[in-house]
Parts: C-alpha cells; sequence; structure tokens
C-alpha cells in the first residue's frame, strides 16, 4: 500500500504523485484513470527495483493536508 497525492495539474488532467518513490507521477482525464494509471505505475517502478535488486523504499504515511 502506497500513498498518493492527486491534484489537478495546469492542462486540467488529474496528477498523481507517489511521494514514496521519487519520481512516480502519473494523470489521467478522470481521477479514476488518474489512479487506474498511477497503481499502474507504482507497479512498475516497484518491478524494475526487483528486477535490479534495488532496495524498495519504505511507507511512512507521513503526510498532513491542512486547509487555512
Amino acid at each position: 500500500m502506497r500513498e498518493v497525492f492527486i491534484h489537478r495539474g495546469e492542462n486540467g488532467y488529474w496528477i498523481a504523485e507517489c511521494p514514496s518513490l521519487p519520481g512516480c507521477i502519473s494523470q489521467g482525464k478522470t481521477k479514476e484513470e488518474a489512479i487506474s494509471n498511477i497503481k499502474e505505475a507504482i507497479e512498475g517502478y516497484i518491478l524494475a527495483l526487483q528486477e535490479d535488486n534495488l532496495p524498495i523504499p519504505e511507507e511512512h504515511f507521513d503526510s498532513f493536508v491542512i486547509a487555512i
């Protein structure tokens, strides 16, 4: 399980980012599409790390969202 941030980009697409996997970013025309795409990106990212015998970063779930 990974923490993912989703926000609307400048082009109107939804951007999905996984902070615990640096550079793991995807997008979609809808939130649902962005979520589906980031799931695929996370799987591919982790698979690539495993294939290269690199450590998989741990997830910490330590983010906060505050509206002021």
